[in-house]
């Protein structure tokens, strides 16, 4: 035998064997079918972020995770509750249909997309320490399924939680089975309805369908002396004393009302919109009955208000598991 050919091939062998063993295993993310609920616009979803199943249940981790906070001492999910809406309090915005959303806080303080305001959440306000998640012995793994590589970055940490949030929407509540006709609404509900829809309550201007918000920033008439709102961001005078319009689905579920919480009832927001209006120069066009003080309910029509609002609550939102902690 030529020992000097048998050695070649051996050491062949050897380097081919040894290529294998380097070689990555091919990234196979499971793609993510998002189902959009009826009567909803779709949704617009980066081309640099696809839904991923993977990509999905790391940000969910990273949502219920205090390891996001610099003093990890707190999550996401501390302030945005699921069983409230994902909102805690007045100076929390409820994480709802978010994929939606362009203007982001009370004051409009981002905007853009669901990245760029997890891209505030992440730096700006948690400070997340990098340091931390790589050291952890679970996420450097579950960033390689999610993206292909176990590098863990700002960006990938903002690209998870898109991800999630983009999957966290309601679209059941009693309001949507009449739409889709698999309910009937009461003579009150009913009531409600129509009132909201015409000048005669005036709330649909700001909260139109499907998402009961127009998502933009309105001075509401809320005070003679108003807090800076949207101005303290802009520093444009005229935006003195706007704030975002909230989404009303899932309103029974995110008391107290209003960016300062004054308002501990829905009873008391219909209250104020009926006859509580103040002047101030920069109030909304859209809040046609000003001079009157309100659009001037009479108590009936008041409670027909209440009782339709509750029909946009979604209480299969609220205990959804794929929304819940995995903890």
């Amino acid at each position: 035998m030529n020992y000097k050919t048998a050695g070649g091939i051996f050491l062949l062998a050897i380097a081919m064997l040894s290529c294998k063993s380097d070689e990555q295993p091919a990234y196979t993310p499971t793609s993510y079918d998002l189902q959009i609920p009826e009567g909803f616009p779709e949704m617009e979803i980066p081309e640099g972020n696809p839904m991923t199943v993977e990509g999905i249940e790391l940000g969910r981790k990273l949502y219920y995770d205090s390891i996001l906070d610099q003093n990890q001492d707190r999550a996401c999910a501390t302030c945005h509750v699921q069983q409230r809406s994902f909102t805690s309090g007045p100076d929390v915005l409820p994480h709802v249909n978010l994929g939606w959303t362009y203007n982001w806080l009370w004051k409009g303080d981002v905007q853009g997309s669901l990245e760029d305001i997890m891209e505030f959440e992440v730096q700006h306000f948690f400070f997340t320490n990098l340091d931390n998640l790589k050291s952890d012995t679970e996420y450097p793994e579950l960033f390689k399924k999610a993206f292909g590589t176990d590098e863990i970055t700002y960006k990938r940490i903002e690209m998870a939680l898109a991800q999630f949030l983009r999957t966290v929407n309601s679209g059941n509540s009693k309001f949507d089975k009449v739409q889709r006709g698999e309910a009937q609404f009461t003579n009150q509900e009913n009531l409600g309805f129509e009132l909201f829809f015409t000048e005669r309550g005036d709330c649909f201007h700001c909260h139109a369908t499907a998402f009961f918000t127009d998502g933009l920033l309105h001075n509401n008439a809320l005070d003679a002396n108003p807090d800076p709102g949207h101005f303290a961001i802009s520093g444009d005078s005229l935006d003195y004393g706007k704030f975002k319009s909230p989404t009303l689905r899932n309103i029974e579920y995110t008391a107290p009302y209003m960016h300062d919480g004054r308002y501990a009832t829905l009873e008391e927001v219909v209250d104020f919109y009926s006859e509580g209006l103040e002047k101030s120069p920069t109030v909304d066009p859209l809040m046609k009955q000003l001079s009157k003080g309100g659009v001037q309910l009479t108590d009936e029509e008041k409670a027909a208000l209440v009782a339709f609002m509750k029909t946009l609550s979604d209480p299969d939102f609220i205990q959804n598991p794929e929304f819940s902690g995995i903890f």
